[in-house]
């Protein structure tokens, strides 16, 4: 009398042991745009710590420092009028937050800034404003062109080219930081359509701050 037994696999003939396949290799996570950028990436944080810097300093209304000829005091016993600000021109300080500014020329129709060499040309024209900053508060403070703003008669407002400037030579207007006391000569470039007349330039101490316009024309 046979007895049936269990089949063995293992005495089946050619048997092997199921493959299992091996897990996937998992894919090196991307580096992000600011890894990758290690440069830009620390540039941009020196812009950016310098641009709150000046917000913390500075900011602040800002007024001319002239005042109307009645604000002085009348004759015969009249009762001095309020202080009411004048619009600033040409050559007269102003003040906004720690700075005190001095609009002291404006070119107009340059078509290039720099030498033969390293140059820049203009969309249109190139607007010049030479200025005068002077630090009076209590603390160092940084002055940046990009706060800067000029105005035509047509109240379109124009930001100012700081990669045309900094051909200008012995220019000081890209995050100079100015010490307590101290004064520095700088030129504002601005890129205007040909023609344009220049009317106002809005001046500002930081991004933040009230600012002041000083006329132009």
């Amino acid at each position: 009398m046979s007895t049936n037994q269990p089949n063995d696999p293992t005495q089946q003939p050619n048997w092997q042991p199921p493959m299992v396949p091996a897990p996937p290799v998992p894919a090196a996570p991307r580096k992000s745009w600011f890894a990758r950028h290690k440069i830009i990436t620390g540039l941009l944080a020196l812009v950016l710590i310098g641009v709150v810097a000046s917000a913390v300093n500075g900011g602040g209304s800002g007024s001319p420092t002239t005042t109307s000829p009645s604000a002085a005091g009348g004759q015969g016993g009249d009762a001095p009028a309020a202080d009411t600000p004048a619009a600033a021109k040409v050559g007269q300080k102003v003040r906004d937050g720690q700075f005190e500014f001095t609009v002291t020329k404006v070119q107009k129709g340059v078509k290039s800034v720099g030498d033969q060499y390293l140059n820049e040309k203009a969309q249109g024209q190139f607007v010049l404003v030479n200025v005068t900053v002077s630090n009076i508060g209590d603390a160092a403070q940084t002055l940046s062109d990009s706060s800067q703003k000029v105005r035509d008669a047509k109240g379109r407002e124009f930001s100012s080219d700081t990669a045309a400037a900094i051909y200008v030579k012995d220019n000081k207007v890209f995050l100079e930081e100015i010490n307590p006391g101290n004064t520095v000569k700088a030129t504002l470039v601005f890129d205007m359509p040909k023609g344009t007349e220049p009317v106002s330039i809005e001046l500002h101490d930081s991004p933040f701050s009230d600012g002041v316009t000083v006329q132009l024309r």
